[in-house]
């Protein structure tokens, strides 16, 4: 039960970061999430409403024609109320990998804290 309501979520996921669509991104990320990448030195922290400005102000790779990749590698159970996950994922020209830390609130996973990196050109 708990692992197919965390891979609906993730699916809800993959689907915002190909199309953009800011009423699903509202459901899948928590409004407090913030998230976090450290490359080639730099080290990026977003906080939710940061990132969701990015998110709909950019074209949707979905829109540009980009091939999909969405691969749930792990997901970490850890009480009725928190999991952790690692997904890989194709974004534009890009293979992204994050790790998700998701909360159950008022009935639904949201993600709280993302990690991503990216791993190279698709």
């Amino acid at each position: 039960m708990i692992l197919n309501e965390i891979q609906s979520m993730l699916k809800d996921y993959f689907d915002v970061l190909q199309t953009q669509d800011l009423d699903k991104f509202d459901q899948v990320f928590h409004p407090g999430s913030v998230l976090y990448s450290a490359q080639d030195g730099a080290v990026t922290v977003r906080p939710f409403k940061e990132y969701r400005s990015i998110v709909q102000g950019r074209e949707a790779p979905q829109a540009g024609g980009f091939p999909r990749l969405d691969e749930i590698l792990m997901v970490d159970i850890m009480s009725p109320e928190m999991a952790m996950v690692k997904v890989r994922l194709r974004l534009f020209d890009n293979i992204m990998a994050d790790y998700l830390n998701l909360l159950k609130v008022d009935g639904r996973w949201t993600i709280v804290a993302k990690l991503f990196h990216r791993i190279g050109a698709a």
